[in-house]
């Protein structure tokens, strides 16, 4: 017999898959961090974002080396419970609580201004704008509280066009509107245009533009050899943003140029567009002044499409971020447990989905984009800095722990190594926020209000609960006894759905009686994406285990089974890996009822293209038959 794991994450997803999530993110930020940096730092608007990436490359190794040494779901908030305690683990879980908040909030806001470009004008005004965004955030949360399937195959494809469409950008931009003239002409007005105040305010919003960070981070639970592909897939969005971020904006420069007048300067990529200018679409200002002849129109749609549907998906990005931080807090009782409560028919965390969705509402309602840029940059910066405290604090306490990836460089302090990457990103990222809260009051304001607010209700719930503020205390969940498995070179039958179906297990047993072999049963349950991996689905669970019973009733005691949480899609990729952890001599699917084209469904063309053994796809009999179809692929 075996005994192997039987709970925890699946690690299905692989560095395409985490790289292209992460720059989903990253690379929407540019459609809006923009317009944002232009109007505050003007001319120095690429040198901005030099700056905000010497920041970015020092958080991005801070991030590899911690979550390749603790490959869990939670970000900065898991390396800082690892690294000092509870409370300021909840601190940074609550910072980055706001960073998520802000994400649907300008994700939102932005995707009107685009979709006005080439629809109506309306939707790039205040009032347009803010019910546009309003809208769509109010949408994309009654989805998820039903619940979304994980698309990774879509996040790809839209990473990779979204990608290759900016450098064609970029190239195009190089031969015809380059002008490196305007862009030394504008560096020489620092001090003046822009002040030093707001150029170094621009400095943390421009790292607005980098935070997409942490979606690798938080979905480490389910990264397939977790110890390479998390620092690999870290390293390719270091790659592509610094493609594009140290490019795009001398293009934007030289595209929308920074012009004067009566002491007054400024550039049309900072410029509201009921002014004529292009600050709630800056990408779509670009292209829409290169000069492209007949190729400008459709160019302008094509940037225009691209950057809505990149937009919604970060808006919905963020949206699952609340939904799953809601939950990981909860769980670990740092906040009451009623918002990481489950749906009980779509598995969701409803009410935490519902109360941080129209807290991002709010927060749209004034119309202020710059405002929605800078206090995103107060809860980044925050979250940066405690990770890199994380880090450093490791090395102090943990110096002998496996780190299967090490931050570049090497700073020797009383005997001990330190990481000098997260020591230069601590100081950066943490005077960037004190830039942040002190030459911007109404954000310094907003965001003390916030952590105040999370803290009194932290405080008040652990007291409630009878815990202190310091102890990790997590939430004890149900979990299936457990068992032993069946023996090696088994028959496997994998049920995807609740339909418990007996022809599929009495080939199992015909086969397994040849030669006495067990027969081992696996009962899948999809987990909608906005919620963890792990999570409880009790009515789900309870099916499935009613499945294996239903097998052992009918097969007697050579049937074992368990049952498995996955992502939409991931199934056949797990079934697979189920049968060649077990050197199953015999793989059993029951063939679903598919319309249109195809007969196999993706889970069973994932199996047949990768099968690890015989496969035995049995189908449903029809009703002037007594046996099944039994289609075999050896």
């Amino acid at each position: 017999m075996a005994e192997r794991r039987l709970l925890g994450l699946q690690r299905v997803l692989g560095v395409n898959a985490l790289f292209s999530t992460a720059y989903g993110n990253v690379g929407s930020s540019i459609y809006y961090a923009l317009g944002l940096v232009a109007a505050l730092a003007l001319g120095l608007t690429p040198v901005v974002f030099v700056i905000a990436g010497a920041l970015f490359y020092c958080t991005a190794t801070t991030y590899a080396e911690a979550t390749a040494m603790y490959p869990e779901a939670g970000g900065a908030s898991l390396f800082v419970r690892r690294a000092l305690n509870e409370f300021w683990s909840f601190f940074t879980a609550w910072a980055q609580m706001l960073n998520y908040v802000i994400t649907i909030a300008i994700s939102a806001f932005f995707t009107a201004g685009y979709f006005g470009g080439i629809t109506f004008d309306f939707f790039r005004t205040g009032i347009g704008a803010i019910l546009f965004a309003a809208v769509l955030v109010a949408l994309l949360a009654a989805v998820n509280v039903r619940g979304v399937s994980d698309a990774v195959n879509v996040n790809v494809v839209l990473a990779v066009i979204d990608f290759l469409s900016q450098v064609l950008i970029v190239a195009l931009g190089v031969f015809l509107v380059l002008n490196p003239e305007s862009l030394v002409d504008g560096i020489s007005l620092l001090g003046t245009a822009p002040t030093w105040s707001d150029f170094l305010l621009a400095i943390p919003v421009g790292t607005v533009a980098y935070t997409g960070i942490e979606t690798v981070s938080n979905m480490a639970g389910e990264a397939r050899d977790e110890k390479t592909t998390i620092p690999a897939a870290i390293k390719r969005v270091m790659i592509a943003v610094f493609v594009i971020y140290f490019t795009l904006p001398f293009i934007a420069l030289s595209a929308l140029p920074v012009t004067c007048e009566g002491g007054e300067c400024s550039t049309l990529l900072g410029v509201p567009g009921e002014e004529g200018g292009f600050a709630s679409d800056p990408v779509l200002g670009i292209v829409s002044n290169m000069g492209l002849g007949a190729l400008q129109g459709p160019a302008e749609v094509y940037v225009g499409i691209l950057a809505v549907t990149i937009l919604i998906a970060a808006t919905n990005a963020g949206v699952l971020g609340v939904s799953r931080l809601t939950y990981s807090m909860g769980l670990y009782r740092q906040l009451p447990d009623g918002l990481r409560r489950l749906h009980p028919r779509f598995g969701t965390p409803y009410l935490g989905i519902v109360v941080f969705s129209g807290v991002a509402i709010l927060a749209i309602l004034p119309g202020q984009a710059d405002f929605l840029g800078s206090i995103y940059a107060f809860g980044a910066m925050l979250s940066f800095s405690m990770a890199h405290l994380a880090v450093i604090r490791l090395r102090a306490i943990a110096p002998d722990q496996e780190r299967p990836y090490r931050s570049p460089g090497r700073l020797r302090v009383r005997r001990r190594d330190y990481p000098p990457f997260a020591v230069l990103g601590l100081l950066g990222t943490g005077l960037a926020f004190l830039v942040v809260t002190f030459l911007d009051l109404t954000v310094g304001l907003a965001g003390t209000v916030w952590l105040t607010l999370g803290m009194v209700v932290y405080v008040v719930y652990r007291r409630r609960q009878g815990l202190d503020l310091v102890t990790t205390h997590k939430v004890a969940e149900a979990k299936p006894v457990t068992e032993r498995e069946a023996e090696y070179e088994s028959v496997l039958v994998a049920f995807e759905t609740r339909d418990y179906d007996p022809q599929t297990v009495a080939t199992a047993i015909r086969l397994a009686a040849r030669r006495r072999r067990g027969i081992h049963v696996l009962a899948l349950v999809t987990v909608p994406a906005s919620s963890p991996l792990d999570a409880a689905l009790p009515e789900a669970e309870l099916a499935a285990r009613g499945l294996i019973e239903q097998a052992r009733v009918q097969g007697g005691r050579r049937v074992t089974g368990r049952v498995e949480k996955v992502r939409a899609g991931q199934a056949g990729r797990l079934i697979v890996q189920e049968a060649r952890t077990l050197r199953a001599r015999a793989l059993i699917l029951p063939l679903p009822q598919r319309g249109g084209g195809s007969i196999f469904s993706k889970t069973v063309e994932t199996v047949l293209s990768d099968r690890p053994c015989r496969v035995i796809l049995e189908a449903d009999p029809r009703p002037d038959d007594r046996r099944g179809v039994v289609t075999t692929a050896g």
